[in-house]
């Protein structure tokens, strides 16, 4: 059934009993036809549901993941007191052969990651063993915590999936249905509409999601937001609330960031993304009546790398993006969602508003070279890990003097990723130090830090040298 179709069955549905409400009460009514209002209308609804979620929540998981964490009780005033935690979450089967789509809150700080798929209808579990035949120890393959997504593999094939292919941007007003783990009760589902198709939550993180009133509670993250033809609209990713559960406010992260994500950490293990050069902030009507600009709403360029592509293009502070991509700016979340999903290796298509004048240009967009995920590749977890430090650590090479040009010396070992494991050390080591000695040890390659590391006793003193930025500093513990 069409997105229309269904949107006129719920309104015949709500005008239905409204009818009911309205009629006559003398005391001799007319009976209506089998003693209910339009019985057909309500049938034909409950159906299309059930047909909907048929379709929908065998690809919806139970992600459970064990870890640790600091108890209830602990208050900020005092020590912190940690304890084995285990949290549950959900997520979206989007290839058959096993991978999974999720928050990267849902499965951060980690030490295991267990997915469960929902029952099979037509199978009948006998006992705890067919259940144990459906809970998979998951690997993760990467994530991006600026938009709160990671992907997950489990071994397993032959999988029913939710299609990314046909995921679409969510319409403000349609009707919407969110489907996940709320407290551990799987396969739970929500009805509801889009408040707002594009919202920025936060100044500070000017990303838009879909707002959504459908009730979503804890244990829903990770889960589809899906249309009434069961089309994914978005991931549900987090809720505003004082109570703690459901007040109609909920988000969701878009299927158009969803799906490049995706396709970006199954290919890399990371997000690649372009880096334009351009420093942009909202237009007020204040900064637009003091600059005498031709529209007080958009987005104007404050700042230009100078080494920066766009500054080659001809880019100049002052400008308004009227359209990025073709797609028109509005406002910054827009903005900002247009440069994270445009391709790495295409021009982008910039219509800019100089004056009173329009213009456009295309600009070759060089990749965006942070350095903590050039590493973050670099480091091989099978022969970097550092298990007691809580590091993935890699030796100084070619290509890390190419990432890092202005190393103090070529001794020392790369800190490529921190690792989320209980029995690490609070050692306080950050991506992208390197560790130049180990108490008076000079540590010269990874091996030299593994053999350091072995000899060292549990509640042995621990004091690292390391650069920083450029800088050297110690870094002092005791070890696990």
């Amino acid at each position: 059934m069409s997105r229309r179709s269904w949107q006129a069955l719920a309104w015949s549905v709500l005008l239905a009993a409204s009818a009911a409400a309205e009629a006559p009460t003398g005391p001799h009514p007319k009976p209506l036809s089998g003693g209910v209002v339009s019985p057909g209308v309500i049938q034909k609804l409950n159906l299309e549901m059930a047909q909907l979620l048929a379709q929908v929540s065998p690809a919806v998981v139970q992600i459970r993941v064990a870890g640790f964490g600091p108890t209830e009780e602990s208050t900020r005033t005092e020590a912190a007191v940690v304890e084995r935690q285990h949290s549950l979450g959900s997520g979206i089967i989007v290839d058959p052969s096993g991978f999974i789509l999720t928050n990267e809150h849902v499965i951060h700080g980690a030490q295991r990651v267990r997915v469960q798929l929902p029952a099979d209808p037509g199978i009948q579990p006998s006992g705890a063993d067919a259940m144990r035949r459906r809970i998979f120890d998951a690997k993760v393959i990467g994530s991006q915590p600026d938009v709160d997504l990671a992907l997950l593999k489990i071994e397993a094939t032959g999988l029913p999936v939710l299609s990314l292919e046909k995921a679409r941007k969510a319409m403000h007003g349609e009707l919407v249905f969110a489907i996940g783990s709320p407290d551990g009760l799987a396969s739970s589902v929500t009805m509801g509409v889009v408040s707002a198709a594009e919202r920025q939550v936060e100044n500070a993180f000017p990303m838009a999601f879909i707002q959504t009133d459908a009730p979503i509670n804890p244990g829903n993250s990770g889960g589809p937001l899906v249309s009434a033809e069961g089309s994914l609209l978005g991931i549900n990713a987090f809720i505003m609330t004082r109570s703690g559960g459901s007040e109609g406010l909920g988000f969701a992260i878009p299927a158009e960031t969803v799906k490049f994500v995706y396709e970006s950490l199954r290919k890399y293990g990371r997000v690649r993304r372009i880096e334009v050069g351009i420093l942009s902030q909202p237009i007020t009507p204040e900064l637009a009546a003091g600059l005498k600009l031709p529209r007080d709403w958009g987005v104007i360029i404050s700042d230009v790398d100078p080494s920066g592509a766009a500054k080659a293009a001809g880019v100049e502070p002052g400008d308004i993006i009227d359209s990025f991509d073709g797609k028109p700016i509005y406002g910054l979340p827009g903005l900002m969602r247009a440069v994270f999903v445009h391709p790495i290796d295409q021009p982008v298509t910039l219509k800019l508003l100089h004056g009173e004048e329009t213009y456009s240009l295309e600009i070759m967009a060089k990749e965006s070279s942070r350095t903590t995920d050039q590493l973050s590749e670099l480091a091989m977890s099978d022969k970097g890990l550092v298990r007691r430090l809580g590091i993935i650590g890699t030796d100084i090479d070619d290509k890390i003097r190419k990432i890092m040009p202005h190393l103090r010396s070529d001794a020392g070992v790369v800190v490529g990723a921190r690792i989320q494991d209980a029995t690490s050390a609070d050692s306080g080591l950050k991506a992208g130090d390197i560790i130049r000695r180990l108490n008076r040890i000079q540590i010269d390659s990874l091996d030299t830090l593994k053999k350091a590391v072995r000899a060292l006793k549990a509640g042995d003193p621990v004091a690292l040298q390391v650069e920083r930025d450029e800088k050297w500093t110690y870094l002092s513990f005791e070890m696990e």
